[in-house]
Order: C-alpha cells, then structure tokens, then sequence
C-alpha cells in the first residue's frame, strides 16, 4: 500500500478563494454609488450676499454662478452669456428651478441680464443665493 503524502492535500486546500469577498466589496460599491446623494457646485468660488430672509431650496437642479469679473459658470463650465438661456433650458425640467449664484462683488447688471435670457428661455422659476446671516 502506497501511503499518500499529506503535505499535498494541505497544499490544495490552503489557498484563499478570494472571489466571494470581491463580489462583497463590488455589490458594497454599487449600494454606495446608487444611494449617494450628489451636491451640486458651480465650479467657482463664489461669496455670497448676505440675508436675514434666505431660506434652503431643494429642487435646485441647475447652478448658474456669476463671478466678480462677470464670468457667467453653468455647473463647472464657463458660458458665454449670450447662451445662458438656451444652455440652461436644455437642464431643467418643468417642475426644476434654476438658482444664480452671484458673486457680493458682481455687477447688478450681469446679473439682470442673466435674469432676463433665462427668462426669455422659458425658465420660470429663478431664485438667486445668498447666505443666511447671522442677525
């Protein structure tokens, strides 16, 4: 009788499957990916006017930014201001609104002017951002 050697099986059934785990760590991944909530920035910094009557807004779903140079940013992009309307259009939806973010030091009339071409573009629901002061 011919003994088997021992060291072989234990060879065989040391390895680590290692699949399972990286199935885990995938589905976690998806899971992650699907209930993460994104946060949407204009793509500049912007320093918001302050006031005591600003309240949060949850159906934002386009940011247009205007810069104290009086740049016009569409979600990260820079637009010339002349295509605001129609850029903007194409993002929202009917129930959506539009918020403007407009530098403390940008002038009022970029900022009408950006007002007036979405107006023009059929967006209605315009709101412009300030930041909640202390008093």
């Amino acid at each position: 009788m011919r003994r088997r050697r021992v060291g072989a099986v234990d060879e065989e059934s040391s390895e680590v499957n290692l699949t399972p785990m990286l199935d885990v760590v995938f589905i976690m991944l998806i899971f992650f990916i699907v209930t993460t909530s994104f946060i949407k920035e204009s793509g500049v910094e912007i320093e918001r006017p302050e006031s005591s009557a600003a309240t949060p807004r949850s159906d934002v779903q386009v940011l247009v930014a205007i810069t104290p140079e009086g740049a016009v940013w569409i979600d990260g992009e820079p637009v010339d201001i002349h295509r605001v309307g129609t850029q903007v259009s194409g993002l929202v939806s009917d129930d959506g609104s539009v918020v403007i973010q407009a530098d403390r030091n940008a002038t009022t009339g970029v900022l009408i002017e950006v007002m007036d071409r979405l107006r023009d573009a059929g967006v209605e629901q315009v709101a412009v951002a300030a930041q909640r002061s202390g008093g």
